[in-house]
């Protein structure tokens, strides 16, 4: 202490920067730091060893400490004025206590806060009271740290602080292995490396240890010197320059105090005054707004008794309207009514237009039905009639290629006395018939065609008789068409007849009837052929007449013996 500044082992160059550290603890500090500034001082440098681990600290204490500290530096917590992320780059707590735990930074603002908020109405300097004498009750408070050995050589702590000196292991220097208190001990010196403890305890052997360097002996002597005068004057009276000291110190607080108390006051007053007028102000803006609301209210009253009139005009004419409407649609009413019964009567006069017209509609489609069962009767009565027609063109066929090619000639073919005159031609029969035996044979054909000419009695005989029915109403209600169905077929054709006259007929009959060629190729459809009359004395006649070879003879002539003909 006693050399210049420069003359100590520290960097020359420019700037030069010193950290003023104390260098005893004092036990008490709210006894024994008497001047503001020097407690100040004091809390600066504890805060920077717990915030270095220096002092170990727990969690909870940290967090505490850290809330104080925040008291000391921005005052009485405003919700207005420390908002969220306020203490962002304040360094409040340890960072092995940070990485204990995984909190974020938001997470242990919220916790200091919650308790800073507590610390309302604390000063400055009792805010850092409050932070020491937490501090102090720390085990690694004001404790320096040195490493030693035994005489068996393990390595060892000496603790010295202002109660004693205390032996650590290396591995815990929370709690020691053995303490010596400050007025326990009799004697303490170094000689180089070594250095020794006496006890006032005779009984209790001398405790000696080595350092690693002499210079360290030197200094755990100083500080063993330092605490232990610390230590008995805090024992005794205080003298009168400290008496002094703490007087002006404690007058000084009670000063401030009663400064704090008048701000408190003032600030309190303060704080009404402003909430008064706060609530004023409140009351006068609810009182405008009030009034405004009833003006509003009164305008909208108006408007709306207003609109009521309008309203009310507006209904009675709408009454009036309906009114009239009412009457209108009463005599609309009474015209429907009206109109009702009589589209009641023509609905009753058009169903039974309807039900008769249903009536004359399934009589012309069962007379429909009936005429075309007529029509499919006709189809297979035609033929049947084409049938015969063939069957007969094939036998006439076969009797022809049979009869009318052979040869005749005058010695062997005889024609009967009795026959009616017949012509021959050469080659060829032909026959003069009288008018008499024509006439019957023309009868004759005509009574076998007769069930083919005949006319349906279905059909009407004429356009005229084939009116439309009319309902009783007079509406003519129109006949479905149906195809018009063929008129009967008239037997108009050229007939070459071989008769074969019986002696015993009072008319020749008709045996056979051939069709021409030229009569298929011109004629239309018929309805049925001509038949084939056989009488039993005809079957016998012709009999008589047929040749051995199966031939017919002429009229005259007999069959003889052997396959001759006779005259």
């Amino acid at each position: 202490m006693d050399k210049k500044v420069l003359d100590h082992d520290v960097p020359t160059e420019e700037p030069v920067t010193f950290h003023f550290l104390a260098k005893f603890y004092p036990e008490n500090a709210e006894e024994e730091l008497v001047q503001e500034i020097t407690q100040h001082l004091f809390f600066l440098q504890v805060k920077k060893q717990i915030l270095d681990e220096k002092i170990y600290c727990p969690p909870e204490a940290s967090v505490l400490l850290a809330s104080y500290a925040v008291q000391a530096k921005y005052g009485d917590y405003d919700p207005n004025v420390h908002k969220r992320g306020f203490l962002a780059q304040e360094e409040l707590l340890p960072k092995r206590v940070i990485n204990l735990y995984q909190m974020t930074p938001e997470m242990w603002e919220e916790r200091i806060t919650a308790w800073y908020a507590e610390h309302r109405g604390r000063a400055r300097d009792e805010a850092e009271m409050e932070y020491l004498k937490i501090a102090q009750d720390l085990e690694m408070y004001g404790v320096n740290y040195f490493a030693i050995r035994n005489k068996k050589g393990t390595e060892l702590l000496l603790g010295v602080d202002a109660l004693g000196l205390h032996i650590y292991d290396p591995d815990n220097r929370l709690t020691p292995k053995i303490s010596f208190p400050w007025n326990e001990i009799r004697n303490i010196s170094y000689s180089d490396k070594e250095f020794t403890i006496k006890p006032l305890d005779k009984k209790i052997d001398v405790f000696k240890f080595n350092s690693s360097k002499l210079r360290v002996n030197k200094l755990i002597l100083q500080l063993c010197i330092g605490n232990h005068d610390l230590f008995m004057r805090r024992r005794k009276a205080d003298s009168l320059e400290v008496q002094q000291m703490k007087a002006q110190a404690r007058e000084e607080k009670a000063r401030k105090q009663m400064e704090r108390q008048r701000l408190a006051r003032e600030k309190q007053m303060r704080e009404e005054a402003e909430r008064t007028r706060d609530e004023l102000e409140r009351r006068l803006m609810q009182l405008k707004e009030e009034a405004t609301m009833a003006n509003e209210a009164l305008m909208r009253s108006e408007e709306t008794a207003d609109l009521l009139a309008e309203k009310a005009q507006i209904t009675e004419e709408e009454a009036k309207l309906l009114a009239q409407k009412a009457a209108e649609a009463e005599q609309e009413m009474q015209r429907i009514k009206a109109t009702a019964i009589r589209t009641e009567e023509e609905k009753r006069l058009m169903e039974q237009k309807v039900l008769e017209a249903e009536m004359l509609a399934l009589k012309m489609a069962e007379e429909s039905e009936r005429r075309a069962k007529e029509a499919d009767q006709l189809k297979q009565d035609l033929q049947e009639a084409r049938e015969s027609e063939r069957r007969a063109k094939q036998k006439l066929l076969e009797i022809t290629s049979k009869s009318s090619y052979t040869p005749m000639n005058s010695s062997t073919t005889a024609l009967p006395t009795d026959l009616p005159s017949f012509n021959l031609i050469s080659e060829s029969l032909s026959f003069d018939f009288k008018d008499t035996d024509m006439k019957r044979l023309s009868m004759e054909i005509e009574k076998e065609n007769s069930p083919y000419r005949a006319p349906s009695p279905a059909w009407p005989s004429s356009r005229s008789s084939r009116r439309r029915p009319a309902l009783r109403s007079g509406v003519p209600i129109p006949r479905p068409r149906t195809a018009p169905m063929p008129a009967a077929p008239t037997w108009a054709m050229d007939w070459d007849l071989l008769l074969l006259a019986s002696p015993s007929l009072s008319f020749p009959h008709v045996l056979l009837s051939f069709f021409f060629p030229p009569y298929f190729s011109t004629c239309s459809t018929l309805p049925r052929p001509p038949r084939l009359v056989l009488q039993e004395q005809d079957r016998v006649w012709i009999a008589a007449h047929r040749g051995a070879d199966g031939a017919l003879l002429a009229p005259g002539a007999r069959a003889g013996r052997g396959g001759e003909h006779e005259g």
